[in-house]
């Protein structure tokens, strides 16, 4: 039974594998014509990202070119909210707006259980379409935002630089955020689970945010929650390996490892040799090529990868972009990043 796991769901067990299996953060997306073209006729994020068959097909279009080892669900981090009872924007270069950010214990009180089988069956049909039609030549990937950077997208109301009114809310009013950052822990605990019925082979956390937070923050507001979603999961899902991810995260790659996490994703900014000896042996890595690489040409693009896999070789890896493809991005030049990470060996 074993012999039959895609390459990536059987690199993220810790099994042994021939290579490294490979994919890219927002793979889908910006830098492809073909997804822009399908942008054009249906303009709205929303659309595309809750209706189920612009959804599969999005997911699906970098599929169809590179084929690479791991298929994620096109989505995004807060399309969970309005189950909760926040609505959101996205804003074509601009980011999500929320109209009415979430600053007071009466608007937190309110907030409704998410029950992701009603208000998100769309991501429900979206991954078994794709769990079916892939069927085992890559692995299907689920995701979420934790609890940290969803409460810092509501609580700021859009994207923000320094994060003031989050952090003002931390140290202010820590009970307000801390009930604020349970419920989206167990909802997103929820919505996972939901995923992984659906069909979601492996799942990655998003804490794009917390790497704005210092060590101590981190202990208070970041790690307990990221680990009650862990938790939560697990419970249910022991086997369903889990990824998680943080931008600007050198400073606290340990605390990551005690999340209970299988796997950490790296961002470009921390050596990734320095960083396998910061983590447990029993936990994976992921990532960690700086995206800025595939604006170079050929050479440099496969050198860099060179480089990164002889100083992981000896841990379970899977390679991967320290942070998104950048918009702009030459299509040529991921499809060299795709090829070459294909013939690497172990």
């Amino acid at each position: 039974m074993g012999e039959n796991l895609p390459l990536l769901l059987s690199a993220a067990k810790g099994k042994k594998v021939e290579r490294p299996p490979v994919w890219m953060m927002r793979q889908a997306g910006r830098y492809m014509k073909i997804y822009r073209d399908l942008r054009d006729k249906y303009p709205s994020f929303r659309e595309r990202s809750e209706n189920p068959e612009l959804s599969y097909e999005i997911s699906m279009q970098p599929f169809r070119a590179f084929k690479p080892d791991g298929v994620i669900l096109f989505s995004d981090i807060l399309t969970p909210l309005p189950g909760m009872g926040i609505d959101f924007e996205i804003v074509e270069s601009k980011g999500p707006i929320i109209e009415n950010p979430i600053r007071s214990i009466d608007q937190v009180n309110k907030l409704k259980a998410l029950i992701p089988g009603q208000s998100l069956s769309f991501v429900g049909k979206v991954l078994s379409s794709l769990r079916k039609d892939v069927n085992n030549q890559s692995t299907i990937l689920g995701f979420v935002g934790a609890p940290w950077t969803l409460s810092a997208y509501v609580v700021e109301g859009k994207s923000s630089k320094n994060y003031s009114v989050i952090k003002s809310m931390a140290f202010k009013e820590p009970e307000l955020l801390h009930k604020l950052l349970d419920h989206f822990a167990k909802s997103i605990g929820e919505y996972l689970k939901y995923q992984i019925e659906s069909g979601a082979q492996v799942v990655q956390i998003f804490d794009s945010w917390a790497g704005q937070l210092s060590p101590e923050d981190y202990d208070i507001f970041a790690g307990p929650y990221q680990k009650k979603v862990v938790d939560i999961v697990k419970e249910y899902y022991p086997d369903t390996p889990i990824i998680l991810y943080i931008s600007g995260s050198a400073g606290v790659i340990e605390r990551m490892a005690k999340t209970g996490v299988d796997i950490i994703s790296l961002d470009w900014t921390v050596d990734i040799k320095e960083a396998c000896n910061r983590i447990p042996e029993d936990i994976g890595i992921q990532g960690n090529i700086d995206p800025g690489i595939l604006f170079g040409n050929e050479n440099i693009i496969k050198k860099r990868i060179d480089e990164t896999f002889s100083k992981v070789k000896g841990r379970k890896y899977i390679l991967n972009l320290g942070h998104g493809i950048l918009p702009g991005t030459p299509e040529e030049n991921a499809k060299t990043f795709f090829e070459h990470s294909k013939n690497l060996v172990y």
